[in-house]
């Protein structure tokens, strides 16, 4: 399971704190700036490596392993040290009390238990569990779902990335099994949480350093970015609106074919590539309305839930410590301009981590299909004058497939040179189609069923073939 646990949460009633109706719902997150100091080796070298970063089969820490996984972790059952925030909730609209901020404040917890996410899902779900620690879940879950309409009502987008999970076998780290990660409500539970304590937290830290709170923008995407949604979505008969992301989302949610569960799903997927990616910036190099976080519909957020593993979330701590007066700001909390450099440097690392991550997975699934090839469902999500691309949803994969072989069936070219030339397909771009030299005609969102398996080429080389198989 997860050692490097960075959050716990807490539920209680206030009734005998002379709040009647009302909860108290607290985000504990490991109090990592209590044993990282600035100007140490151990900072320097967090600060440079910016993110721990997520393998299939290992983790490369941010810190040093005692703290990661020991002295900072949140393990159940020991007292550890956190950064706390409270939040006073309403039992009857499990919303936020409206003119109450939230308190953060140092703590000294102990986590009841450690849980994955199927565990506390299990214990929600069972109707005989009546245990004060499932109580407390079914509170918290109460209040996530009501976080959660409310920030969907306000415009939030519910996107779709590709996650897959690869089942290891324990002595040779060999994939015995691949698939996408399954997310549950539990899931989203924490995730609104983490949300809620994240904006507050850019809240407090820009009221005290209006100039150089650390922050994270999603900026808004330019109306040409989403042009291959709208031309994917023209051909398949779908009304799209990208004038706002309250639009979009409501666009999405109409998106659906009650004879075709995974269309919007594969709707989603194609909207998400559109976006650029969430950057860290300095408060003070953008203007108020640089400043939002449009996938989350959020004029303002930053991280503070995860301090073991990114290195944005110590800046934001210790911002946080000096505005509540708990020690002195360090001299490099002040300094815009080496702020700046520490964001640009976390914005290198964490894209060099997502591709280090997404190139794990390219080599594990390599290594699963070398020993056993698979037929399985695919969608077409674009096409192109020389083949088609698809997304397997069963395994997460994403590959060209061209027309290369005479009777067009299509392979992969992971090297995309050679194939595909010469095969006489006709692309139109406005319908989103590519009819092939025997007539068979590709359109985005068919669906198709192919064969993934591994080829031998010369000089020992080999790659991930995907050839599309012949309607039954």
């Amino acid at each position: 399971g997860c050692r490097d646990i960075d959050d716990a949460l807490s539920c209680r009633a206030l009734d005998a704190d002379g709040h009647p109706g009302m909860l108290e719902l607290g985000v504990h997150i490991a109090d990592v700036t209590s044993f990282l100091h600035p100007e140490t080796a151990m900072d320097a070298e967090a600060c440079r490596r910016g993110t721990s970063t997520y393998l299939v089969q290992r983790r490369l820490d941010m810190l040093p392993k005692p703290l990661t996984e020991d002295i900072c972790s949140l393990r159940g059952g020991v007292e550890r040290l956190a950064f706390s925030v409270f939040f006073r909730f309403d039992a009857q609209t499990n919303l936020p009390v409206p003119g109450v901020s939230p308190r953060f404040t140092k703590s000294v917890i102990k986590s009841n238990a450690a849980l994955t996410y199927a565990e506390a899902q299990t214990m929600m779900d069972d109707a005989g569990d009546d245990a004060p620690l499932t109580v407390d879940l079914r509170g918290i879950n109460a209040c996530a779902r009501a976080l959660r309409r409310r920030r969907l009502d306000a415009g939030a987008l519910t996107l779709a990335s590709p996650e897959v999970r690869f089942e290891l076998d324990k002595e040779t780290s060999d994939p015995l099994d691949v698939g996408m990660y399954v997310t549950r409500e539990a899931n989203q539970m924490v995730e609104e949480m983490m949300l809620l304590a994240n904006v507050a937290s850019a809240e407090a830290i820009l009221k005290a350093y209006p100039s150089h709170a650390l922050l994270r923008r999603h900026p808004t995407p330019a109306p040409r970015m989403f042009d291959p949604l709208l031309k994917a979505c023209a051909a398949s008969g779908v009304v799209i609106d990208v004038t706002s992301s309250r639009a979009l989302a409501d666009s999405l949610d109409a998106a659906v074919r009650p004879e075709d569960p995974y269309f919007n799903t594969l709707l989603r997927i194609v909207a998400t590539r559109c976006m650029s990616q969430a950057v860290y910036c300095v408060s003070g190099a953008h203007a108020a309305p640089e400043r939002v976080h449009y996938g989350l519909a959020a004029p303002l957020y930053t991280h503070f839930t995860s301090p073991i593993r990114r290195y944005a979330d110590v800046v934001v701590h210790r911002l946080l410590n000096a505005a509540l007066g708990l020690e002195k700001p360090d001299a490099s909390l002040q300094d815009s301009e080496a702020l700046r450099l520490v964001a640009d440097n976390i914005n290198m690392r964490h894209r060099n981590s997502q591709m280090a991550a997404r190139a794990s997975v390219e080599l594990h699934t390599h290594i699963f299909f070398r020993k056993k090839a698979a037929e399985t469902e695919a969608r077409v999500i674009r096409v192109r004058a020389n083949g088609i691309i698809v997304f397997v949803p069963k395994f997460g994969i994403e590959a060209p497939v061209l027309f290369d072989a005479p009777e067009e069936s299509g392979v992969v070219d992971t090297a995309g040179a050679g194939a595909g030339r010469g095969s006489g397909a006709v692309l139109d771009e406005e319908a989103m189609t590519v009819t092939t030299s025997t007539g068979k005609v590709w359109r985005v969102f068919d669906a198709l069923r192919v064969r993934i398996e591994i080829e031998e080429l010369a000089a020992r080389r080999s790659r991930l073939a995907i050839r599309i198989l012949p309607d039954m």
